[in-house]
């Protein structure tokens, strides 16, 4: 795990943009620590850059911007590559020479005798970089999972990209905010690709790439990688045999590493299947754990339940208040992109961190791809409202009195974005316009024209909720969030659960044996409740979260930087009448615009 940068502008002089890329760097420095590094091609006005986080190979020759063939490749990259021992072997089978024992050599060397037919040979989560000097080609990669970010640029003056947008902060002429991004954040609570707060830059869709070629300035943008439902798997016990063997492969590749190690362990099923999987391979597991003061938040019972079964270090850290007033102006600045959430996630990798771990396990991608959240009940009624009610009347729900009932106007929308924001959409485009001091039409016009989503209305209700929960909340906020908050502390978070085996396999599952039984993820309990204590695997869910709506609104410090507007918002907030992710939002909306 690391972070990368670079730029091409033929108009720019090379020692300028060295210097952009190096700046560019250091706003990134806290996501690679261990090293850095430069590469610079004059004759092109190229530069890439590279901070490291040490994880595979540790020596000097896991060094980046990271040269190969005599020089005609070079590679800034982030991520690891969990099958790269196989494809190594594979590689100097047909006679191909290795210098070092990382992974990065491994992407470059596969590149180099297969082209871009390479990336759909990569296991792993990966964002990176490859320069053929030869072709005048530069190529940026991510993987089909999205789990590595990778913002890019192309404008008329050539190319840029980072593993952050903050690091656009160091080209001047990118600097233009986009127009709509307030909009967005309101709707959606985070910004949903390829929306970010700058004009000019975006995300690399997952399982893509985008090549630029310096001679000609043409460029080309190609999938690579997708994942996609196709329900092939009908007998159920054949399921859990799939899923216990493809679970236990996973999450054994994403204990590779040649630094420490471990798992975050909440409690809940998916967190408690990850560690004992974990524990079968690592007998000195190392876990972290979260709990609080306040009972009604705090999983300690169900953690030290599932820990009787583990061996090896344990680190249960009480958050309190005290720590969550401290800290909360580092959580802001850590963000980024604007979020309402990630502020558990920041916590517990700072623990992680002072714990001696460089990379830990997670258990996100379990409840997205089983059925655990209240989308998938919520989705066939929410269809056929969609489906058989008029646009108009649904647009009028606005005027209903209750709350809950006020984001049937989304529904209006007749796409996927529409039931994504009626099923977890944060303010409706009344609320947003007021705030916004803008025309409500034109909110309305805005979230109907991006994201431009597929239309999935071939998949059974629940894999709808499903695409949903993987493709937009997962993708723009959990995914984001996690990578982010964890890099702040240069700690690298992994996920089994999204390991490109097993998340082709719970694709390919009938939604018929996967959404049954009286359990949420009943398929998933099925299948690990023979070494999962029956205390964790039949409780009633809980979220991963804080006693936060109590802190907030009593922090000090969100109370002296919002402005009139959010004001207005915190004493709602105070008086419970508005959920506190919402006034997060136009906190944060206001706090950008004073930055």
């Amino acid at each position: 795990m690391c972070r990368i940068a670079g730029l091409i502008n033929p108009s720019m002089p090379v020692a300028e943009i060295e210097a952009a890329v190096k700046e560019m760097c250091i706003l990134q420095k806290h996501g690679g620590p261990d090293d850095e590094g430069i590469y610079c091609c004059a004759e092109h006005h190229l530069v890439l850059g590279h901070r490291r986080l040490s994880l595979i190979d540790l020596s000097i020759s896991g060094h980046q911007p990271m040269s190969y063939s005599n020089g005609r490749y070079q590679i800034t990259y982030n991520g690891e590559l969990y099958n790269y021992r196989e494809l190594k072997q594979l590689l100097q089978k047909s006679g191909v020479p290795f210098t070092t024992s990382s992974d990065t050599e491994v992407i470059l060397a596969a590149f180099a005798t297969w082209g871009t037919a390479a990336f759909n040979q990569f296991s792993g989560m990966f964002a990176f970089a490859i320069w053929d000097t030869l072709t005048g080609e530069l190529y940026l990669v991510r993987d089909p999972a999205g789990i590595k970010p990778l913002y890019f640029a192309h404008t008329a003056q050539g190319l840029a990209f980072a593993s952050e947008v903050r690091a656009f902060k160091a080209v001047d002429y990118l600097q233009t905010p986009h127009p709509q991004w307030q909009v967005y954040l309101m709707a959606y609570g985070h910004l949903p690709e390829p929306i970010t707060t700058l004009k000019e830059v975006k995300p690399l869709a997952k399982g893509s790439y985008f090549m630029y070629n310096v001679f000609t300035g043409a460029v080309q943008q190609k999938a690579f990688g997708r994942f996609n439902f196709v329900e092939l798997i009908d007998n159920r016990q054949q399921a859990i045999e799939l899923i216990r063997n493809r679970l236990a492969e996973g999450v054994k590749k994403h204990l590779l590493s040649d630094a420490p190690i471990g798992v975050f362990l909440s409690g809940g099923l998916d967190s408690s299947i990850i560690a004992r999987l974990a524990a079968n391979e690592k007998k000195d597991l190392t876990t972290v754990s979260l709990i609080f003061n306040e009972q009604q938040y705090s999983e300690q019972r169900f953690q030290d339940i599932v820990q009787r079964e583990l061996c090896g270090d344990r680190y249960q850290q009480v958050l309190t208040e005290e720590a969550f007033h401290r800290d909360l102006p580092a959580i802001f600045e850590a963000m980024d992109l604007p979020s309402c959430d990630g502020i558990n996630t920041w916590f517990i990798s700072k623990y992680a961190r002072e714990a001696g771990l460089k990379a830990v396990l997670s258990g996100v991608g379990g409840d997205e791809l089983f059925g655990g959240y209240p989308s998938f009940n919520r989705i066939e009624p929410a269809l056929h409202l969609q489906q058989q009610v008029a646009a108009g009347l649904l647009r009028k729900s606005w005027y209903a009195g209750f709350k809950k009932f006020k984001r049937l106007c989304y529904l209006s929308i007749k796409s996927t974005a529409g039931m994504y924001l009626f099923l977890r959409g944060q303010f409706i485009p009344q609320q947003i316009a007021a705030y916004l001091d803008a025309d409500e039409t034109n909110v309305w016009s805005i979230l109907e024209q991006e994201p431009i989503l597929p239309v999935i209305e071939n998949l059974t209700a629940k894999n709808q909720a499903s695409w949903m929960e993987l493709n937009l909340y997962m993708q723009n906020q959990l995914l984001r969030d996690a990578d982010v908050m964890s890099m702040a502390h240069g700690l690298e978070i992994r996920l089994p659960f999204l390991d490109s085996a097993f998340l082709k396999l719970s694709l390919q599952l009938s939604s018929d044996i996967k959404y049954s039984g009286q359990k949420n993820k009943q398929l998933l309990v099925d299948s690990f409740k023979h070494i999962i204590p029956r205390e964790v695997w039949n409780r009633p869910k809980m979220g991963f979260s804080l006693p936060f709506a109590d802190w907030l609104a009593k922090d000090q410090y969100a109370q002296a930087k919002f402005g009139s507007k959010s004001a207005v918002y915190h004493q709602q907030f105070v008086a419970g009448k508005l959920h506190w992710s919402q006034f997060l939002t136009v906190f944060l909306i206001e706090n950008q615009a004073n930055a």
